[in-house]
């Protein structure tokens, strides 16, 4: 039995949730977000919570049911608080700024980078090397993170790169001396 497929998702004030051909449709403050659930579980919209229930008692059927529970969960959070991730820039010199839609990283390059923000996610350029990353979908934020942290990744040796707000890079010794 899924122990988080049981949980009921409470549904805040302002949310409303429809279910289309097996597509959830959930709207609320921050947006609306669209997710294909998958098979194989039914999903009971009440007043308040949502429920979801499996259809048979299979192995698949079970992992569905956690995965389709997690994914009403988070678009239910993400279109009422949102999700937020923050990174830090730490190198010499080592910065970010802001110009519109478009992120504009100095990260030791020859040339600065300019990363486009997809439609959806947000950024508040706090200081000059941290950032704070907005949006209502968590996937969608989380791949946009992932792709800002491989402009530069952090370096074990020097500590140089960008990470996650309170992130320790754990850190390798180096080349001894010879002799």
């Amino acid at each position: 039995m899924s122990r988080i497929g049981k949980k009921p998702v409470p549904l805040p004030q302002g949310v409303t949730v429809k279910l289309e051909e097996g597509k959830l449709q959930v709207t609320g403050p921050q947006g609306t977000l669209t997710q294909l659930m998958p098979p194989r579980v039914q999903i009971n919209i009440g007043a308040k919570e949502i429920q979801v229930e499996p259809v048979d008692d299979s192995r698949l059927t079970r992992s569905y049911w956690g995965l389709a529970r997690t994914l009403a969960a988070n678009m239910v959070t993400g279109v009422s608080d949102g999700f937020t991730r923050v990174l830090e820039l730490v190198g010499t010199g080592y910065k970010v700024e802001s110009r519109g839609d478009t992120l504009v990283f100095s990260v030791g390059y020859s040339v600065p980078v300019e990363f486009p923000l997809p439609a959806g996610i947000t950024a508040k350029v706090e200081k000059a090397n941290r950032i704070e990353l907005k949006g209502a979908d968590k996937e969608k934020l989380g791949q946009t993170v992932a792709v800002i942290r491989r402009l530069r990744p952090s370096d074990p040796y020097k500590g140089k790169g960008i990470k996650f707000a309170g992130e320790v890079i754990r850190r390798k010794v180096g080349k001894a001396g010879g002799r």
